[in-house]
Order: structure tokens, then sequence, then C-alpha cells
């Protein structure tokens, strides 16, 4: 695994930028979808079936959006051996915005404090759910870039997804995922294929600065989210000079059959093999955390290596389309290193993410009535600086600050690197900071979204 001395950013163009090293968290206790359905009195099936999430994640008013980044940047660098002074680059992509000046970024740099590097590019990238891609682009452009001083970038994308009482509130979720991008990586991008579609909607917004409720617009939503997909997967195609469309398909917009039950069935049916085959896989975070927004598709990259072996992986290409509301989307591909042998950057990331099960496995079960009155009191502490509930379920430590002061006291680094992996208090930080005072072409190994019942 990468160490922490700089890479040499001398000679010809970096070869093989990507994702050297990939860090997941999500919240230690969650709800049951099942038991949520039959609390809410909806028919069985509706959020299991109909959102695709057997159990969803969420955080007590201990932990925000500064909390959970801190506790995934950190795990990072401690399950990598890496100094803080080897990074160069440190972007966030989030939509939880708890102070509308002061990005997450800087909250992180405390972490470099020991390590004396402040000379550290980056701030946050803000565009609901594609905060988390545009931060992870702009790395890869820095390191292929002039300004690239021959270390690493890190990305990280988190979120605390919570929706008001009602039909949306099953759709939540929470997490963050630390990215360690550099030179001759194991998940390189495929250079130049990217399409990319930005147009103006208000499918899902939050106009409301005092709440972290969205105001969505559901069946705009997806249609903008499908048009973007259609739109970006032309501009990819086009790019890789596939001419795949049958001229009987020419004169059918695509925009009409995106609420048509009977196109929706017979794609399914069609891709239904391809769907298990590359796409399933990539589904367990979704399915048993929910929804976290700019995490999500990364955290279905995690998933996608927890479930195979580095030998399965070796070779193949991976398709990711990224979608934030308003909206920004953009469809690309990576490739996989043909090297997975014993001790290979490969071996050794698909190794670091093979505890996801155990970890999912290892969090509190709570009832619904629970999660209730959790989501009533972070609604009613979310502009407090100090927390109500127990300090057993949160990450870094939170301290809001007082007036103009505010200190983080970091968690203790674990003694054992064999628990980074768990959900134990030890690596965990609590919530601080705050208001202040289809699959793509040539059948890449697996298509990945943001949207979390989604079906490409």
């Amino acid at each position: 695994m990468p160490g922490s001395a700089p890479l040499s950013c001398l000679g010809p163009w970096p070869k093989d930028v990507g994702i050297i090293a990939l860090e997941l968290y999500f919240p230690s206790q969650f709800v049951d979808q099942t038991e949520l359905e039959q609390l809410d009195g909806v028919s069985a099936g509706k959020y299991t079936v109909g959102l695709g999430q057997a159990r969803m994640g969420f955080c007590s008013d201990r932990e925000d959006i500064n909390s959970l980044c801190l506790t995934v940047v950190q795990r990072l660098m401690e399950r990598n051996g890496l100094s803080y002074d080897s990074v160069g680059r440190l972007e966030v992509g989030t939509e939880t915005i708890i102070d509308k000046s002061k990005s997450v970024k800087t909250v992180l740099m405390q972490l470099f404090e020991d390590s004396g590097n402040t000379d550290v590019e980056g701030v946050d990238t803000t565009n609901a759910c594609y905060g988390g891609t545009a931060a992870l682009f702009n790395a890869v452009n820095w390191l292929e870039s002039s300004s690239w001083d021959g270390r690493y970038a890190l990305v990280v994308a988190g979120d605390i997804a919570v929706y008001a009482t009602g039909s949306a509130r099953p759709t939540g979720g929470a997490g963050a995922v630390a990215m360690l991008v550099g030179p001759n990586a194991p998940l390189a991008f495929e250079r130049g294929l990217r399409g990319t579609h930005m147009q103006h909607a208000y499918d899902f917004y939050k106009p409301d600065l005092m709440s972290e409720y969205p105001v969505v617009d559901g069946k705009l939503s997806i249609e903008c989210y499908l048009s973007a997909l259609d739109r970006c997967y032309s501009v990819y195609r086009n790019k890789i000079h596939a001419q795949w469309q049958r001229e009987g398909h020419r004169d059918v917009r695509p925009e009409e059959t995106y609420f048509d039950r009977d196109v929706e069935k017979a794609f399914m049916k069609a891709s239904a093999d391809l769907f298990e085959e590359k796409t399933k896989p990539s589904l367990l975070i979704s399915s048993q955390n929910g929804n976290m927004y700019t995490p999500s598709v990364y955290g279905c990259l995690a998933s996608l290596f927890a479930e195979h072996s580095a030998s399965q992986l070796a070779g193949q290409r991976i398709g990711l389309f990224s979608y934030g509301s308003g909206f920004a989307a953009t469809l690309y591909s990576l490739r996989v290193t043909q090297d997975h042998a014993p001790g290979s950057a490969l071996e050794k990331l698909v190794s670091s993410l093979c505890d996801l099960k155990v970890r999912l496995a290892s969090r509190q079960k709570v009832s619904p009535a629970v999660f209730s009155d959790t989501m009533k009191l972070r609604e009613e502490t979310h502009h407090l600086a100090r927390p109500q509930s127990s300090q057993e379920d949160a990450s870094h430590p939170r301290r809001r600050p007082r007036r103009r002061r505010q200190h983080l006291r970091p968690r203790r680094p674990s003694e054992d690197p064999e628990t980074l992996g768990s959900e134990a208090e030890d690596t965990r930080h609590t919530k601080l900071g705050g208001a202040p005072p289809p699959h793509a072409p040539c059948c890449p190994h697996a298509v990945l979204s943001d949207r979390t019942n989604s079906y490409i």
C-alpha cells in the first residue's frame, strides 16, 4: 500500500491515474424497512421491493457531516499507513451544508496539524449527489496537470440524507467515502471517456437553509434522471465510436418511454441476466444502508469490490453513472489493472473492503419508533450546539463552536489496525462544527449508479 513519500512529478504524463485506496463509513445503527412499512401502514414491499432497501442507516444528533468526514479520512490514512504530508490536494463533495461559509475541507485540516502540512489545495464542491464526482474529477485533473507536485489527492464524499415525515422518509441514509487518488492505480480512469449533461431543473432542492429537509418533485426527478442518463450515454457512446443503435429505433424519442410500463417490463426482462451479473453485486451498501447522496455511487463501487475477488475483477471495466439533482450528470468508466498477484495494489484494495458485510452485520438494529424519535430530535436540535442523545452512537466528538473559537479533540488512533474496519467507539468521531457560533458500451464489468432504486 502507498507509503508517505511523495511521488515523482517529473517525467512523462502520469500513468493510470485513478483510485488507489477507498474507505467507507456508515452509521452504527439502522432501521428495518419491513418494520417501517408496518409502522407507516403501507403495503408490504413498498420500501423493500419498490426502493430496493432492506435496511436504512441513520445518524443521531451527535453526528454531522464534519464528524462523518473526519472519521472516514482518519480511517483511510491509518489503514493505509499514510502520513498527512503525502497529500497535496483534499476536496470534499457534499450537499449537507451546516455552514454557509466554512467548508468541511477546512475542518478536516485539523487532522493535518501534527504533520505541519498546510500546503493542501481544494475546498468543497456542491451540487446535490454530484458533488463527490465533481471532486473526484478535479483530483484527477490536478494529477494530470502542470499543478501536480507529485503527492496524492484525497477525495471525500459524505452526506446525511433525511426527509420530513411522509412518503420520502424511507429513502434516506447516511455515510461517507474517502478515496486516495494517484498514478499507477489499480482502478484507473479511462482518459477522455466521459459523457456529461447539465441542465436547469427544480426536481430536488433545499431552499430552507434552517432545515435538513429537501423539497422534492418525484416524477420530475425521475424524468430528469433518465433524460440525463440517455444524454450522457449518447455522448459517451459517440466518444468511443460505438454505432450500436438500430435504424428501427431512431424515430422513438427516449423521453416518451420514461413512464411506459410496457417498455420498462420489456427492458427489465431483456436485461435481467445482465443486471444479476453486472449490477446487483454493487447494491450491497444501497440495500443495507440506504441513500447516502454523494457517496452512494462510490458505496456501490465498494460493494462491487467486496463481492468479488481480485482475480475476478482483474482486467474488467466498470461503468459509473453519477447524477445530482438540479441537475448535473456524468457517465464514465474505470479500468481494473490486470495485476492481481498477492501483495499487488488491486489485491490490497479488495482486501481492505472484504469486511463490509461483517461491519454491516455488527450494527445495532433499532425500532421504527426509536428511529422516528431520533429524526424528531435531529429536527429540533439541528441548529443547536449541544447534542442531546447518547455518546455511544457517535463518530468524531461533536463540538459546535461557541462564539469564535473551536477546537477538535480527535479520537485516539486505534492501537490495533484490525479494529479499523469495525464500528468500535474508538474509531469514530462525534459531531463537531456546524452552524457557528443499461450497461456502458463494451460490456464493462458493472454499471453503478447513485440512485439506489435505479435500474440501468
